[in-house]
């Protein structure tokens, strides 16, 4: 696979470079650059199969570099200092990420999964979805999560899921349409990802989606009764952070 690193810090871009040629033989760096304006003019003369850009640069960053490409068709992994929206936004499209400074495990991983969905030429719809996350930042009736499971990435809006239930290190998703979804990910994950769209913590084993919570019970302990009937329980320690949750919708 062709690959560019984009990085304002050069001591990142040999560090990278050295730990692709050490652990990753399946990538030939071709290109590298320390902003967005030569990182694009190196995408568009090498047409690469990867890119491993930074978030934070100065001028643009890496969000605005992949908005003025027409059409971006490779694979993206993100490799940053935390950055608490940038990483945001990059999980809610389920896109590659490494903080620095970068393990090399993570390295060989994200990698690997690159590799992957370039051979079986899939459309890159999670980058599509990063791009349109981005350009609709404020209008979050339009944004979708992907949400990976063993057989495929869903794309899927917020407003449609009611509520998320953990099972172990897999999160399993109820959505309006009575479609259930089981996601590779844990719970945990998901949490401050979908704490904007009017989901509620209700217990350490429940996120549910405050649209569809119908009332509050109190059989055998605290429960939230959803538009379907479904009953989610809520947890003592959850139950005032809830109720003042409810009564904020």
């Amino acid at each position: 696979m062709k690959a560019i690193i984009i990085d304002d810090e050069p001591n990142n871009i040999s560090n990278l470079q050295l730990m692709l040629a050490a652990h990753c033989a399946a990538v030939k760096v071709v290109d590298t650059a320390i902003n967005a304006d030569e990182g694009r003019q190196a995408i568009l003369l090498h047409q690469p199969d990867i890119v491993f850009l930074d978030i934070q640069m100065p001028g643009k960053n890496g969000f605005e570099l992949l908005q003025s490409l027409p059409n971006p068709g490779f694979e993206v992994i993100f490799v940053t200092g935390f950055d608490k929206y940038g990483i945001q936004a990059v999980k809610f499209s389920a896109i590659d990420y490494l903080l620095k400074p970068i393990v090399t495990a993570e390295l060989i991983a994200a990698v690997e999964r690159a590799v992957q969905k370039t051979e079986n030429k899939k459309r890159n719809n999670q980058l599509e979805n990063l791009l349109a996350f981005l350009q609709e930042k404020n209008n979050k009736g339009e944004h979708k999560i992907a949400l990976p499971s063993a057989k495929e990435i869903r794309f899927v809006n917020p407003h449609d899921i009611m509520y998320c239930e953990a099972n172990n290190n897999y999160t399993i998703f109820y959505l309006a349409s009575g479609e259930k979804l089981t996601i590779s990910k844990p719970l945990f994950e998901y949490d401050e990802l979908l704490e904007a769209y009017g989901f509620i913590r209700c217990h350490n084993s429940y996120l549910v989606n405050s649209f569809f919570v119908k009332s509050m019970v109190k059989e055998n302990g605290d429960a939230l009764v959803l538009e379907n009937e479904c009953q989610v329980p809520v947890s003592r320690q959850k139950r005032d952070f809830v109720k003042k949750s409810l009564l904020r919708r």
